[in-house]
This record gives C-alpha cells, structure tokens and sequence, in this order.
C-alpha cells in the first residue's frame, strides 16, 4: 500500500490515526442536521425485554455477574484474623457481613448506582459518558469531539433547582475541575481493568487449597500449578463469548448456591439454631465497644464479601437492569446470607477451624463433592471482572481514551456482549504471574479488597454528581446517599490500607500500568483532536486550491477518510500541496457503528455536499454485527447513487457516473506526533515516546474498516504540537 509522506516521498505503512474505527467513535455525527441526532438517539433506545428474556438472562447472569460476590464465603472467614473469638464475636462478624452485603451490593448497587446506566452500559466510564451529554466540557483530556452538534437533542440541558444549576456551571466552567474527574475516572476504570486479573487469582488459589485435605503430601507448589492451569483454561474459554460462557457457567453457579444452602440449614440446625439473631445490628456495635482497634482491622476481611458487587454496575450492558436486580435480590442475597450464618453456627461451637472456615464447615460425607464444585465454582467467579473488564475497555475506546484493540462482538440479540483477545491475554498473564509470585490466596485478598474499595468510592461520587446534575434530586435524598455510603466505604477503606505492605501493593501496581496507558494516549488523542480542529480548511481555501490552474485534476473519485466530526481535515490540504493533484470528485468519508445489529440499506448511506463544486460529505453507518467493509464495486456504487440524489442537476448526476467509471482512489492519514521543544520534559516524554509507542502498536484503523488495499494511498503527516 503506498503512502505520500511528508517530502512527497512513499513512505512506509503505519499505524493510520486519521481513520478511527466506528466503534472508537459512536457518538460522531458529520452533518448539521439535527434530524440525524433524533434518528441516533432512537438507535440508542434501551431493547424492552420480555418477562421470560429477563428470566434467561438473570439465569445466565449467575454465571457471569455474580461468580466472584457468590464464592466469597470461599475466603472471608478464613481472612478474619482474630484471636480467642467468643460467642458474641461470631455474632458480631456475621451482623458486620449481613449488614456489609444488605447496604452496598444490595441497597447501593441493586436499587440505585444500576438506574445510573448509559443506554444500557454500566461502569464508571458509563457514568462519565452519562455526565458528558449532560455537561459541556472544555477539559483538554476530555475527547471533545465525542460531542456533536446534532447531539443536542440528546443533552438535557434543564434549568431545575438552583445548587443543580450552581454545580453545573461551576463543573462547566472548571477545567482543573474536568481534568480532576477524567482523571479520577481513568484511575477507577483501570482499577476494575486490575480486577479482572485479582479475581481468578484469589477466587480459585482459595478453592484449591482444600485439596491438601487429601494428603500432606501435596504442598502449595502442587496448588499453584493447578491454579495456574485452571486459569490458562478459563481465559482460553473467552473467545466463545458471554452467552455461551453464561449458559457454561450458569448451571455451576446454581448447583454452588444451592448446595452451600443446604450445607449452611444442616450447620444451623446441627450447631447453633439461633444464629440468625446475628443478623441484628447491636451485635455489631457489642463487638466494636468489646474489641476496639481489633474490630477494626477485621473490616478488610469483612470487606471481602461484596467483592465483585462492583460487577453488577460493570456488567451491565451483558445483561439488562432488571435480569440483574431480580437474580441478586430473589436468590443471590439470601443464598448469601445463609451460606455465612450457616459458617457462623459452625465456628461458634468450632473456633479453633477459623482458619480453614470454608472446608471445615462441609460435612465428611460431601466434601469431595463440594470442592469440585468450589474449584468450579472459583473458575466461574473469575468470569464477572473478566466480562467487566471487556465492558469498560470498549466503553473506554469509544471515548477515544484506550489504544485501539480488537473488539469482537459475540452476541447477534445483545450489543454489550463483547471479547477482546488482546485483553483477555494481558490479564491472564499479570493473573497467572500473582499467582506464582504471591503463592498465597491471603496475600492476593489484601490485595483484592483494596482495590475494590477505591472502586466503590469512586463510583459513590460520580452517582453523586448523577443525582445532582442529571437527575437533579431534592438535596437532602442525595446527602442521604452521599454522606451514608462514603463514610462506610472511607471506613472499610482505613482498614484495607493496612493491607498495603501485605500484598495491597499489587493493585496499585496494575492500575498503574493502565492509567500510563490511558494517560498517554488520552494526552496524544486530545492534542490530535485539537490539532485538527485549529488547523482545518474552510471552503473558501478549499475553493481557492481546486481552482489554482497548476493542480492537476484527473478524473475519478477520491474517498478521503477521516474522524474529523465537522469541517474539512487539514490532511487535504498535507495532499494537495504535496501531490498537487487531486481527483475530480471529492468525498469526505467517516465510519460510525451505531448500537444496533445492524444497518437497513437505505440508512447506510448520510451525505451532503460542502458548498465547494464536486466536494461531499458521507457519513457511513454500520451495525456493531455489520461488517465495516468499503472493499468492493458495491460500496462505491452506493455512495454514488446517494449521491446523486442530492445532485443539483442531471449534469452533476452524469459527472459523478462518470468519475466512478475512470477510477477510484481511498486517500487515509498516517500521523506522527512530534512535541516542541518548548514543551516540558515530561509532555514531551508523553507524546514522543509512550504515545507514539502505543500508537506504533495499537491496531490498525485501516485493518478494521477494511479499505480496498490497491487503491488506497496513505498519506504521512507530521503534527508538531
């Protein structure tokens, strides 16, 4: 594939950064007609799934969503370190968990952080997207081009109550204020990126440990290496995508509930019948009056049992919001709540079996059965944060602030459900490496719940900013929210930093390792937006360029692709002085995938023309299940015929036939970002070095809207900013 560089010269093929792939840019609209914003914004309707859907689908999420939250009573009671527990201090820690599950998975998650979707997605970036329609923002880390002008109609830019208004125009008129939250929600979002690789960890170290029951001579090595092929197994299971991992794992997760239900009535009726006065409050405050700073540091194990509630917000768009709030509150909960009162009966009359609370609690007569269907039931676990992970990794390329991965959609009904292989093999390395370098599934809980928790704080303010800005609440329903759960969390939180030095560390590590990635390529992205906004041609220039006597002017047509949402991309311009030809018909393209299957014929197709003779606009619309193709006869064929139904006149009908039967030419950009030496070391560092890193070694834009590779020209530019 040739390419015109800088000097005229054919340069090499690289990574394309003028042509984004449709999924990269979802919410781009190229012409001025608001009528296009309403049809997008009927696209984006949420699907209304019928009853027996919704029932499959809560089915199926047992599987996904609820796997790391369901084997929890795995590894929580065995984390609670505690010395001479009494009666009362069992009690103690079960109200602590009872009332742990009941406020934030159930009250927080269940029944208010999921109504904060959007379109259907969940996850903190679903809640910054959600809060960019709304707000105008001018952050220089933020994509400004995400926004239209068509998207108008989809903002809903109310007047509503007066600290609604005040709060807005402040976050709209801060841009330390914006560059805070981006920055925020990048760090959340590769916190749970980081999670999807702690929790098999964790989930299935703690499963295989009760193999050792079997003989004392298999050690942790025999466990590890078990582990570590458990994983490869589960993360090479992916690529058959979440419904068929779904209907997989689903009959697992009902088979672990189920029977640690059964274990948990036979371990209350057999050991302590009244346990369930547990589920009472004042036990827990007995225990902190009783224990003080012990009671305290007990809470980072605690915390373990809503570790991957985050999951039911992250999962979303796999699922749907009632599919997800029935399964948790109808069966998950109270399977739960069983499950641990079951294990406090136990231990109440067993304390010295604390730190084996899981295996010692399983009658002789079902062990081994039961740990079958741990180790199964810990695989499963796994596949929520995975399936998050997927969710917020497209959620982040849509706003243009990930390297651009393979995004493959496994599902013909549900749009949300998605793999990336890239991905997927990221995390299975940095898993199968906590494992063999940690060795301990207490060490990786630290870790785990650390990570969790800032997870959940984050997601706490930005519901918070939702309630005030969007939703605009009376003041005292969302204190009621705010002020609540932050504490709790910011307590949970204290405890858990203790567990830095014990393996807290390694969340820290991964999130970092992702934030420099998103980081970077947000910074070169925005500097390439900006790049292209101040430096793009009106018609008038165009104009005058076509009409220089010295440019030549084949026949034919020119396809030039491009993300640049409105006006004409400056890389025109970078062709025609440097080739100083151009074909007679000129088509600005750009590829947008809207949230449904797949496109009708006669809506493929957006054009316009832009004031300048033979100079249009087309805007080309596919489905996520569409192939994004211009390969073919037929593809030109069809612009072409749009095209000529905007024609003026038959005369331009005839001359836009005639160019396509002398040739056809797809121009893209190949751009290089190069910082001046007036910028600082470390933006320089950023844009010079990792950005164009990442940009070298992303995939190809070109590769996945698959342009006609003998006729397309690439064209090298370089953009010093």
């Amino acid at each position: 594939m040739a390419a015109v560089g800088p000097d005229n010269r054919e340069v090499a093929a690289g990574t394309e950064e003028d042509v984004e792939s449709g999924s990269n840019r979802g919410q781009k609209d190229l012409g001025r007609d608001s009528s296009f914003g309403k049809k997008y914004e009927t696209y984006h309707k949420q699907k209304e799934f019928g009853t027996w859907q919704t029932l499959l689908l809560a089915y199926q999420s047992l599987g996904v969503v609820y796997g790391d939250i369901g084997t929890s009573p795995l590894y929580v009671m065995s984390s609670v370190n505690f010395k001479d527990p009494t009666e009362e201090d069992f009690l103690g820690i079960l109200s602590l968990i009872f009332w742990t599950l009941t406020l934030i998975p159930l009250i927080k998650y269940v029944f208010i952080v999921l109504r904060a979707d959007d379109h259907g997605e969940g996850g903190t970036f679903a809640l910054y997207s959600f809060l960019c329609r709304h707000l105008k923002f001018k952050s220089k880390l933020t994509i400004q081009d995400t926004k239209l002008p068509s998207d108008a109609s989809m903002r809903y830019y109310t007047e509503g109550s007066a600290i609604k208004s005040k709060t807005k125009n402040f976050i709209e008129g801060s841009p330390s204020f914006q560059n805070l939250l981006t920055f925020v929600v990048l760090l959340g979002t590769c916190m749970v990126i980081g999670d999807g690789a702690l929790t098999p960890a964790t989930s299935v170290l703690s499963a295989l440990v009760g193999i050792q029951s079997l003989s004392a001579k298999i050690t942790q090595s025999y466990v590890i290496v078990m582990s570590v092929v458990l994983l490869l197994a589960l993360f090479l299971f992916q690529r058959f995508g979440t419904s068929k991992v779904g209907f997989s794992f689903s009959p697992i997760m009902l088979l672990w509930f189920s029977s640690n239900v059964m274990v948990g009535i036979y371990n209350i009726c057999k050991y302590y019948p009244p346990v369930l006065k547990g589920l009472s409050p004042h036990y827990m405050i007995i225990f902190f009056v009783r224990n003080g700073m012990a009671g305290w540091a007990i809470l980072g194990a605690v915390f373990l049992c809503v570790t991957g509630g985050e999951a039911m917000f992250a999962d979303l768009g796999h699922f749907n919001k009632r599919s997800i709030q029935m399964a948790f509150s109808t069966f998950v909960f109270p399977a739960l709540v069983i499950t641990y009162a079951g294990q406090t009966a136990y231990l109440i009359k067993n304390p010295g079996d604390m730190s084996t609370a899981f295996y010692s609690t399983i009658p002789k007569a079902v062990y081994w059965p039961m740990f079958v269907i741990a180790t199964l039931s810990a695989i499963v676990a796994s596949q929520s944060m995975i399936s998050a992970s997927f969710s917020i990794v497209k959620q982040s390329l849509a706003l243009g602030c990930f390297p651009r991965v393979n995004m493959k959609h496994t599902s013909s009904k549900y749009e949300g459900q998605i793999y990336s292989p890239e991905i997927n093999y990221i995390l299975m390395v940095i898993c199968i490496a906590l494992v063999v370098g940690f060795r301990d599934g207490v060490q990786i809980g630290n870790a785990y719940g650390v990570v969790v928790i800032w997870v959940m704080i984050i997601t706490t303010c930005l519901v918070t900013l939702v309630m005030l800005v969007i939703w605009d609440l009376n003041f005292l329903l969302i204190i009621a929210f705010f002020v609540p759960f932050i504490i709790i969390e910011g307590i949970f939180m204290t405890s858990l930093l203790s567990k830095i030095l014990v393996g807290g560390w390694a969340p820290f590590a991964i999130s970092f390792f992702f934030l420099i990635i998103m980081l970077s390529w947000t910074r070169g992205r925005s500097k390439k937006t900006a790049y292209d906004a101040e430096r793009r041609l009106k018609s008038a220039e165009l104009s005058e360029m076509l009409s220089n006597n010295s440019l030549h002017r084949p026949p034919g047509i020119c396809f030039f692709c491009t993300d640049l949402v409105n006006g004409i991309p400056p890389i025109i311009r970078h062709y025609i002085q440097h080739t100083g030809s151009v074909r007679q018909i000129m088509v600005i393209v750009t590829i947008r995938t809207l949230p449904i299957k797949s496109v009708l014929p006669e809506e493929r197709f957006d054009v316009g023309q832009l004031g300048v003779d033979g100079v249009y606009r087309c805007l080309v619309q596919f489905g996520y299940k569409d192939s994004t193709s211009l390969e073919g006869d037929d593809f030109v064929a069809s612009v072409v015929a749009k095209l000529s139904e905007i024609a003026e006149s038959a005369e331009e009908a005839e001359k836009l036939r005639g160019a396509m039967e002398k040739g056809v030419v797809f121009v893209t950009g190949r751009t290089i970002l190069k910082s001046k030496e007036s910028n600082g070391w470390l933006d320089r560092f950023v844009v010079d070095k990792l950005y164009r890193f990442f940009q070298k070694n992303s995939r190809s834009a070109v590769a996945s809207l698959k342009v006609p590779p003998g006729k397309t020209l690439q064209v090298g530019m370089l953009y010093e900013i």
